[in-house]
C-alpha cells in the first residue's frame, strides 16, 4: 500500500498541506515526497513492494508529465518490454509504465490495465489532472473541492477532513479528466450468460482463480497469508503453497475463549505445510480498540466494523512481529458465489442482481475493511478473488448454476477444486460462519452488550433521531455512528447504507447483519 494526494491548484502551501497528507503516512512509511505539478501538487508516501531501491520512488516523471499511483499492475513486464522500445526505464517498479502508457494510449490506457490501483496523472501538454481507480475499487481514492473550486484527490477520507466540505468516494472503474467522470470498465453487467456446462464452468473457475493467485505472488517484499479456516482464504493459501513450492506464512486470529475458526485454520496450515501463527484477542482488547478501528476505517457500518476488529488486530500482530509486507486475502468470494442469506434469493435473476449490487458496492464495505486494516499496519493487501478476468467470468455464469440448489453454498467453487485435493475434504465442504462470528461468537455479543451500557432506551430513541441519513436502529449502530461523526463530521453519505441481507426477500427481514440470525445458519461456525 502507498498513500497519494493530488491538488489541482496550489491553494495551499506545502507546509499547509503536509499535516493533511501525513495523516496517512502509515500507508507508505518508507519514503515521502511532495512535488509541484503544473499549478498543483502531487504527494506520495511509499511502501516499497516492487523495485525496492530508491529509483522506484514517485512521483514518476516523463517530459513534464508526472504520476503517483497506489497499486499493483499485474503482468506489467510484457507491457514494459514493449514500451522499452520507445522509452527508457529507470527502476523495477511496476508503476513506472504508467506515464509511457499514457503517452502512447491516452485515456484508453485504463481499460488495458490488469491491476488494483488508484492513480493521479498530471498531463503537462494539456495542463490537466487525470485520476482513475480500478474497476472494483480495491485501492482507495476519495475526492473533494476546496472553497476556490479546485479539486483534491486522496487515498483516504481522513486526508480530506477539514479541507473539503463534502468528501466523496471516487467511483470504481472510472477516470476523471476535463471536469467529468467517465466509466471505462464495468465488470458486473452481463449482456449474455455463458453457455458452458457445469464441468466447464468449474474448470474455468479453477483455472482463472489459479491465475489470479499466481499474479499476486509477484513481489520483491516478503509475502504472508490471512487464513481464517474458511473456504476462501484456505483456497488462496493452498493454491499459493502449490505454486510457490515452499512453506508459506499464514496467520489466523480468534477470541481467547471461544474461537471457532482457529482449529480449522490450523488444520489447513498443517495440511499444506504452512508456517502458521495464531493470534488471540480478548474482550478488553476489542472494546479498547473499537474507537481506533472506526477512526481508521471511516465507516459507521455495523458489519464492516465487526469484521474489522479481528482483521486489524491480526495485521497489527503481523506488523509488530514479522517482516511480512504483502498479505493475500480471501475477500470478494462471497459476493460472487453467495452468502448464507442469498440462499433465500427468490429467483436466479434476483441472485444475479444481488451479486451485481454487492460487487459494485464492495469498495464501501469488505474491500474498504481489507484495505484499511492492512494498510493501517503498513502492509499491502492483494485480493485474488478480485482478479478482473475471474470476476467477469463468474458474473457471466448463468445464475441458475450459482444459486444454492445443491444443498451446499458456493458449490461451484468447491467442486472446481474437488479433484485437486489441495485441502482436506472437511474444509472444502464445510459451511462457514462470517468472519466476525468465526473469530468467536462472544466478540459480537461483547460489542452489543457494551453498546447497551452506553444508552438508556430513552437516550437511544432521542439521539438516533439526530441522524436523517442511515439512521441508527440499534444501540450498537448508534455507538458506531457517534464515534464516526467524531472523526468524520457530516460525512456519513460516504457509505451508501448499512450492509444487511436483502430485506425484501422472505427470510431476510432481520435487524442484525450476522448470519446467526438467519433460519438457515444451522451448523455454520461450529
Amino acid at each position: 500500500m502507498c498513500g497519494i494526494m493530488g491538488f489541482t491548484k496550489r491553494t495551499l502551501t506545502e507546509d499547509q498541506l503536509r499535516p493533511y497528507f501525513d495523516r496517512t503516512c502509515f500507508r507508505g512509511p518508507d519514503m515521502t515526497r511532495v512535488e509541484k505539478a503544473g499549478s498543483g501538487w502531487l504527494c506520495f508516501h511509499r511502501l516499497a513492494i516492487m523495485g525496492l531501491h530508491p529509483n522506484g520512488m514517485q512521483p514518476f516523471h516523463l517530459d513534464g508529465d508526472m504520476a503517483v499511483c497506489n497499486g499493483e499492475l499485474y503482468l506489467f513486464r510484457p507491457i514494459k518490454a514493449e514500451l522499452a522500445k520507445e522509452y527508457t526505464f529507470r527502476s523495477e517498479s511496476d508503476c513506472e509504465i504508467i506515464l509511457p502508457m499514457y503517452r502512447k494510449y491516452g485515456l484508453d490506457m485504463f481499460a488495458m490495465l490488469d491491476a488494483e490501483f488508484a492513480m493521479i496523472i498530471y498531463d503537462s501538454r494539456k495542463d490537466r489532472f487525470v485520476a482513475a481507480r480500478d474497476p472494483i475499487g480495491i485501492r482507495p481514492l476519495f475526492y473533494g473541492y476546496l472553497d476556490d473550486g479546485s479539486m483534491v484527490f486522496a487515498s483516504e477520507a481522513k486526508n480530506l477532513v477539514g479541507l473539503c466540505r463534502e468528501i466523496v468516494p471516487f467511483p470504481p472503474g472510472h477516470y476523471y479528466a476535463d471536469g467529468k467522470f467517465v466509466r471505462y470498465a464495468d465488470v458486473t453487467t452481463v449482456d449474455k450468460y455463458v453457455d458452458d456446462d457445469l464441468e466447464t464452468v468449474c474448470r474455468n473457475i479453477r483455472e482463472k482463480l489459479i491465475l489470479g493467485v499466481d499474479k499476486r505472488l509477484d513481489a520483491d517484499a516478503p509475502l504472508g497469508f490471512l487464513l481464517s479456516g474458511g473456504l476462501d482464504s484456505s483456497l488462496v493459501c493452498a493454491i499459493s503453497a502449490r505454486i510457490l513450492g515452499k512453506h508459506i506464512r499464514s496467520f489466523a486470529i480468534g477470541m481467547d475463549k471461544d474461537a471457532i475458526d482457529l482449529k480449522y485454520a490450523r488444520q489447513v496450515a498443517d495440511y499444506i505445510g504452512a508456517d502458521h501463527t495464531e493470534v488471540y484477542m480478548t474482550r478488553q482488547q476489542v472494546l479498547d480498540t473499537l474507537e481506533e478501528v472506526i477512526a481508521m476505517l471511516g465507516t459507521w457500518d455495523i458489519t464492516t466494523i465487526r469484521a474489522s476488529m479481528g482483521m486489524y488486530l491480526c495485521c497489527k500482530a503481523i506488523h509488530d512481529t514479522t517482516d511480512v509486507r504483502v498479505l493475500l486475502t480471501g475477500e470478494i468470494s462471497d459476493e460472487l458465489f453467495g452468502y448464507k442469506y442469498t440462499d433465500f434469493a427468490p429467483s436466479p435473476e434476483a441472485f444475479q442482481q444481488e451479486a451485481k449490487k454487492r460487487v459494485d458496492e464492495l469498495y464501501m464495505y469488505d474491500v474498504l475493511r481489507a484495505d484499511r486494516c492492512i494498510s493501517a499496519n503498513s502492509l499491502e493487501a492483494r485480493v485474488p478473488f478480485g482478479d478482473l478476468e475471474f470476476v467477469r467470468y463468474v458474473m457471466s455464469v448463468d445464475p441458475k448454476r450459482k444459486v444454492n440448489s445443491y444443498n451446499m453454498g458456493k458449490y461451484l467453487l468447491r467442486h472446481a477444486f474437488e479433484k485437486d485435493h489441495i485441502l482436506p475434504d472437511g474444509i472444502l465442504w464445510r459451511q462457514k460462519a462470517a468472519f466476525s462470528d468465526a473469530v468467536g461468537h462472544s466478540m459480537v455479543d461483547d460489542l452489543k452488550e457494551y453498546a447497551e451500557t452506553k444508552y438508556t432506551d430513552e437516550e437511544f430513541e432521542k439521539r438516533r433521531l439526530a441522524y436523517d441519513f442511515a439512521r441508527p436502529f440499534t444501540k450498537e449502530s448508534l455507538l458506531y455512528r457517534e464515534i464516526f461523526e467524531k472523526y468524520y463530521p457530516g460525512q456519513a453519505p460516504m457509505v451508501k447504507d448499512f450492509w444487511m441481507p436483502n430485506k425484501s426477500w422472505a427470510g431476510c427481514d432481520v435487524n442484525d447483519p450476522s448470519a446467526r440470525v438467519l433460519a438457515n445458519y444451522g451448523a455454520s461456525g461450529q
